[in-house]
């Protein structure tokens, strides 16, 4: 009846798996792993199409901030951006700066692309506009001076307003 010898059997207590119960196995933890990444990657991919615009906006304050002392310092706007990485010296001949370290370039990538530097406005009037466009959007930051008295030194507004600009 049963032509397995003792010898051949398993011992009790020691059974094992067969090839197509360890392939089954396999196969299921493969489709695990393919469904959470099926949720995981639509969510990590946005990630920097929202980081682009923070850092624009992060760089158009900073670069009104700077602008704003060196309007303070010098009594009138800058011609242009790059004067901020200088040192300055007004009427008084008292020297300030360099305001900023180096101008920073708006974020890399995006649809459209971010253009390759921030444009910078001012105007007779005393205001002035940092602009940054990409991704479908326009990141710009204004500021515009406000005189106490006739003759008093302007002081600055940020729109949108912005607390973080330590006085000169």
């Amino acid at each position: 009846m049963n032509d397995v010898k003792r010898s051949q059997r398993r011992p009790v207590g020691q059974g094992g798996s067969t090839l197509i119960e360890l392939m089954g196995v396999v196969v299921i933890a493969v489709a695990i792993i393919f469904i959470l990444a099926a949720i995981a990657i639509p969510l990590y991919a946005n990630v920097g199409h929202g980081a682009r615009p923070a850092k624009a906006q992060a760089d158009t304050r900073t670069l009104a901030c700077a602008v704003r002392m060196y309007a303070a310092h010098m009594g009138t706007l800058p011609a242009h951006l790059g004067v901020l990485t200088t040192t300055a010296v007004n009427e008084l001949n008292q020297s300030a700066g360099p305001f900023m370290a180096s101008i920073p370039n708006p974020p890399p990538g995006g649809s459209p692309t971010w253009g390759v530097a921030y444009t910078y406005t001012s105007s007779t009037a005393g205001t002035f506009s940092i602009t940054a466009t990409g991704d479908g959007q326009t990141i710009t930051r204004r500021g515009t001076p406000h005189r106490a008295a006739a003759g008093a030194s302007p002081t600055w507004t940020l729109d949108p307003p912005y607390e973080g600009c330590a006085a000169p």
